[in-house]
């Protein structure tokens, strides 16, 4: 009895593997047909619109990916918790150090320090040194 009762959770077992499957395959669709559809969209609130759906259906896979491939969702939450926190820590990270590069790029694009010297120093003309013979053949 035993034996078949463990042949049958096995079948769940596939099925769910399957549904899963299916599931993410399902996902992954949806965001190449939005991310071929994105290169033909010119406004940009659409377009950021779009991109923010195809974040969220990665987040979707990626919760779906840890939970039944990593085997997490059997889990007790406690150790869930001791994952998924310094999982969003890093995320977090990879934000804040993003935005800070896109920051200092914007900054350093728009402050030339050639600009500044040629401001605040005094410019004087040269005089126009006149050619002599002496001149040319020392040069030559």
């Amino acid at each position: 009895m035993e034996h078949t009762a463990h042949i049958e959770h096995s079948d769940d077992g596939k099925k769910e593997v399957m549904r899963v499957t299916l599931i993410l395959t399902v996902l992954t669709l949806i965001e190449l047909a939005l991310g071929f559809a994105l290169m033909k969209i010119e406004n940009s609130g659409t377009r950021l619109g779009v991109k923010g759906i195809i974040v969220i259906l990665m987040m979707a896979k990626a919760f779906y990916i840890v939970g039944y491939f990593m085997h997490l969702k059997h889990e007790i939450r406690n150790l869930i918790m001791t994952i998924v926190v310094p999982l969003l820590l890093f995320v977090w990270f990879i934000g804040a150090f993003l935005y800070d590069g896109n920051s200092f790029k914007n900054l350093r694009m728009t402050y030339d320090p050639h600009k500044k010297e040629m401001s605040t120093k005094k410019v004087e003309k040269k005089e126009e040194v006149k050619e002599t013979p002496e001149i040319k053949k020392a040069v030559e």
